[in-house]
């Protein structure tokens, strides 16, 4: 190989593909137009933006803040092995919480939208039951603790409204001027974003 790499250093002149460095190492000759390992590299994919991120991945990433959380602030706090309507499972002075994690990126309309199943949220109708919705978007990520009852109240409300022919809840969140609402301008939630006391 050493022999077959001189010869065509000693042929090819400068159009040679190769170039002696020092006695028997070669390398690639950038002078002959062939691009060293760093710029032949493919170039990096960009960075995938919100959308495009799989939702189970945004969900469970979800789920492990919402635990940190509560794990900060005292609870005992950890994710269910199986998901049957409860994603977290979290006890504090001698009181036990059920947990829905739902999260949504801010999307085109400067809306976060989440889907409730409409039977998980019947057969979790207890007042230990507490819905926490994370808002991401590309500079923070929020946290709106709301619950079981007032969840029920602004569907009541119909500030949320079924879709899927009635077998979901669409929740839409916008915060705006420093106000949280939820479906209409008319129903403010202000009060439940990252107030982690509505748990205590």
């Amino acid at each position: 190989m050493n022999a077959q790499l001189a010869m065509s250093i000693k042929r090819e002149g400068a159009k040679s593909a190769f170039q002696r460095v020092r006695p028997g190492i070669y390398a690639l000759s950038r002078a002959a137009g062939i691009p060293d390992a760093e710029t032949a590299r493919p170039p990096r994919p960009a960075v995938a933006d919100a959308e495009a991120i799989e939702s189970a991945y945004t969900g469970k990433g979800g789920e492990h803040a919402v635990t940190a959380e509560l794990l900060f602030r005292g609870f005992n706090a950890s994710i269910m092995s199986v998901d049957t309507g409860m994603d977290i499972v979290a006890t504090r002075a001698d009181r036990l919480f059920n947990v829905q994690v739902k999260t949504s990126n801010l999307n085109k309309f400067a809306t976060y939208v989440f889907d409730i199943r409409v039977t998980s949220f019947e057969r979790h109708n207890s007042s230990a039951t507490f819905y926490v919705f994370v808002l991401r978007d590309e500079e923070r990520r929020d946290f709106v603790i709301v619950p079981f009852f007032e969840l029920a109240k602004k569907i009541h409300e119909r500030a949320i409204r079924t879709v899927n022919d009635g077998t979901r809840y669409r929740v839409n969140i916008k915060v705006r001027d420093g106000r949280v609402t939820i479906g209409t301008r008319d129903h403010d939630i202000s009060y439940y974003l990252n107030n982690w006391s509505v748990l205590l």
